[in-house]
């Protein structure tokens, strides 16, 4: 007597995650690796010069705040022991406080994603070391500052001029991962673990507009948190390593 036929045997799948983690670690291990290093050295003076070019990021975000608000930046300064300051005029006063953290996050993680994602690196090089330049002239007085961010500055610009195309998408995504590294770190420690203590823009926007210091870098931090989650999920869909072999 024929028998009905039983339910069709479906593919065994267990053997699908551990392939698709292998094939991440294959498509992405240097860009891991390069964060790996950065988080080991993260307390030593080889990251200190990214640490104040993050700084230098913070401090042009609030600039930028100032200006599209209808204010106007009328200083910026940072010191060797990453601090910084950017002085203003008119503007949104909650925006430009607002921006410090999460200007730089994006900042950092536009040359992350256009280092990863596109070819135009040196271009980006180019127009970042500009930017650093205008800036330095413009708004900078202190020894300091102005050493710092004009040799960033020329050396960007050099980097574009002389070095391969995959040296420059090199060194955009360490500035990158170390404003995604930093912000977030900073954000806790100056606004949360240090609420009571330091003086940060989380602390200023608590004395303008009300509600408690770590409110409101608690919401930064998680701000903060889903932009690198988003810029992640966009930028690692597709292998990243480099070759090192184009001009």
């Amino acid at each position: 007597m024929p028998r009905a036929p039983g339910p069709r045997a479906r593919p065994l799948r267990c053997c699908a995650r551990p392939e698709r983690v292998t094939a991440f670690f294959r498509g992405h291990w240097q860009l891991l690796a390069l964060t790996a290093l950065v988080f080991a050295l993260w307390t030593t003076p080889v990251v200190l010069p990214l640490k104040i070019l993050v700084v230098v990021l913070h401090e042009l975000a609030h600039g930028a705040a100032a200006v599209l608000t209808g204010g106007e930046l009328v200083e910026i300064d940072i010191t060797q022991a990453q601090g910084g300051h950017a002085i203003t005029r008119g503007g949104s006063r909650f925006a430009i406080l607002t921006a410090g953290y999460l200007g730089s996050l994006l900042l950092g993680v536009a040359l992350f994603l256009a280092a990863l994602r596109t070819r135009a690196d040196k271009v980006v090089a180019t127009c970042f070391g500009l930017l650093l330049l205008s800036v330095t002239a413009l708004y900078i007085r202190t020894p300091f500052a102005i050493f710092f961010c004009a040799g960033a500055g020329a050396g960007l610009l050099a980097m574009a001029r002389y070095l391969s195309h995959d040296v420059n998408d090199m060194v955009l995504r360490i500035i990158g991962l170390s404003s995604m590294i930093y912000v977030p770190y900073d954000i806790f420690d100056d606004t949360i673990a240090r609420a009571g203590t330091a003086m940060s823009d989380a602390a200023m926007l608590a004395q303008e507009f009300g509600g408690p210091t770590v409110m409101w870098g608690g919401l930064w931090l998680i701000l903060s948190l889903a932009v690198i989650a988003a810029c992640l999920r966009a930028g690692l869909r597709r292998p990243s390593n480099l070759s090192f072999g184009r001009g």
